[in-house]
């Protein structure tokens, strides 16, 4: 796979299994260290460990490669491998768990196998030439130079290998820390970072972590900025800082990157000796933790990079959707205005047809028609006022004309919406009105309306055939709450963190836009409110709008 061809940077082996066992991904240097590679289980088979399984029947759990895959969490093996008979190859096995991946990394640790094979060896010799004094002293410092080589690679390695696995500098500087406690028998160690020209501690090994400023002596800052190690016995930890009870062993290591003082760690130790060896694994160590550091800091910033580039994209989603909302109750506007004016002139030569026909009607004779025209008068004089209501009431909806809070009495605008909807109520759906006492509420009452609208159509078409809205008021501790609850359809569970997304919709093709729901949720936002929806498939949805009046 091409995605993790940056694999190929590693100096080791890698190989890359899937949960089936099968292999996704082998970089140059796995490839070239096993070239006899054929396939997971033959690879399995030529190499073990020392971890003995129990309690299980299945041989394959005696794989290390079958125990890192099986793994929940991270694995570590220390393994060989069999090249050819009596010949084999030794390695630290990592492996880091990605989702359905399992990445391995085999670190070649045989030098160190061989090296403590010879060690073995040396003390059988020691052993052996005990009686010859002359030779004593010199297989002796051998012994302990290569076990102090040995021991510097190790730790270094092991650094090497938390600071590679992880961009975490919290996890990178604690595991630092532990190591460099143990090997030099520290009480305590802290990592110290340089800002503003004094120090901080942001990282505690072996005591409670917190946080605080400190500062040196400028014998001590003069060293530290020469990018040299401090070594000092002293009762006092830091400028300032209360006495110790005996003195101790102090160890200041500068960490620099491009020439740039970052932070220090600092060890402190009851065991007083002289440092030689050590203070090249402290270099050693430091150059590490000056990259990881960095990398680390680097990789923060991308993520708050990457943070705040998401928000701007949900800013720029919610102005999107505002300008479409704005566009379209313009729109909305200057068609109902047109309407209005269409509809108002025929009407008005209509009634007055209607009044002068009115008027007549006491000359005509004959009483039983005289009785089915009154009935047809009164009958057009109510359409003729219905339809003046009718054009009041989309007026009254579109009002554009609001740019500032208006009081409203909310029970009058969702009667407002439910008489222009009536079409889809009518002779089908029961509409229950649960109306609380309410004050005049401060709102935009035309946003309002098309949230009540948009909920309320909603509603209609969620019912198939007949079925009830209720819909409830109620003003409270200055919240008013109003919920609209249906016996429609529902809404699946796995759609309900997402119809107030803009462009989702549950409806089909060419029917919903997904635009209605999260027009709605911006103008409750707008008016610091919420809306919450309650669903279950078969018994209904339940919408509820809550406004801080305050």
């Amino acid at each position: 796979m091409k995605k993790f061809d940056f694999f190929n940077q590693y100096r080791d082996p890698v190989l890359i299994l899937d949960n089936e066992f099968k292999s996704v991904y082998k970089n140059n240097d796995f490839n070239r260290r096993f070239k006899d590679f054929s396939d997971v289980k033959k690879f399995s088979h030529n190499i073990n460990f020392d971890i003995c399984p129990l309690d299980t029947g299945n041989l394959e759990n005696y794989s290390p490669i079958y125990l890192a895959v099986t793994s929940h969490e991270n694995f570590s093996a220390y393994i060989s491998y069999e090249t050819s008979p009596k010949k084999f190859l030794y390695f630290d096995l990592y492996s880091i768990k990605r989702g359905r991946y399992t990445i391995m990394f085999f670190l070649d640790v045989t030098p160190q196998a061989k090296l403590e094979t010879l060690q073995k060896d040396n003390s059988k010799l020691k052993d052996e030439l005990e009686t010859l004094k002359s030779d004593n002293n010199e297989l002796t410092n051998i012994k302990q130079k290569a076990q102090s080589q040995a021991i510097r690679i190790a730790l270094i390695n092991k650094v090497s290998n938390i600071i590679r696995q992880s961009i975490n500098i919290s996890e990178i500087l604690n595991s630092a820390l532990k190591e460099l406690s143990i090997m030099f028998g520290a009480y305590k160690a802290y990592y110290a970072e340089y800002t503003d020209k004094t120090f901080v501690i942001k990282e505690t090994y072996g005591e409670k972590n917190e946080a605080k400023s400190i500062d040196y002596d400028e014998h001590t800052s003069e060293i530290i900025e020469k990018d040299e190690i401090s070594v000092s016995n002293c009762l006092i930890e830091y400028k300032n800082a209360p006495p110790l009870k005996q003195p101790v062993m102090r160890v200041i290591v500068p960490i620099f990157h491009l020439q740039k003082l970052i932070g220090i760690i600092v060890l402190l130790s009851y065991n007083k000796r002289e440092l030689t060896e050590e203070l090249e694994i402290l270099e050693a160590i430091s150059a590490q933790l000056s990259n990881a550091i960095s990398r680390a800091e680097l990789y923060q910033k991308n993520i708050q990079t990457v943070k705040e580039l998401k928000k701007a994209l949900e800013d720029l989603k919610a102005a999107q959707v505002q300008l479409i909302n704005s566009e379209k109750m313009a729109s909305l506007g200057q068609l109902v205005a047109g309407v209005a004016h269409e509809i108002n002139t025929p009407v008005a030569s209509i009634k007055s047809n209607n009044e002068l026909f009115a008027k007549l009607i006491p000359q005509i004779q004959d009483e039983e028609l005289k009785q089915m025209v009154e009935s047809l008068n009164s009958i057009d004089k109510e359409a003729i006022q219905r339809i003046n209501n009718m054009v009041i009431s989309l007026k009254k909806f579109v009002r554009l004309d609001e740019a500032e809070l208006q009081e409203a009495n909310i029970n009058k605008e969702l009667d407002l919406t439910l008489e222009l909807i009536r079409h889809e109520t009518k002779n089908r759906i029961e509409v229950i009105k649960n109306y609380g006492n309410l004050p005049p509420i401060k709102c935009f009452p035309n946003a309002l309306n098309q949230v009540f609208t948009n909920i309320l159509v909603n509603a209609c078409q969620s019912i198939k055939d007949k079925g009830t809205i209720t819909i409830t008021t109620l003003y409270e501790g200055e919240t008013l709450t109003v919920s609209i609850k249906d016996t429609g359809c529902g809404i699946k569970s796995e759609d309900i963190n997402k119809i107030f997304t803009a462009g989702f919709t549950t409806k089909g093709v060419g029917i919903g836009t997904g635009l209605g729901l999260a027009i709605s949720q911006k103008i409750i936002s707008q008016h610091n409110g919420e809306i919450t929806v309650n669903s279950e498939i078969g018994k209904g949805s339940e919408f509820v709008i809550t406004i801080n009046s305050k």
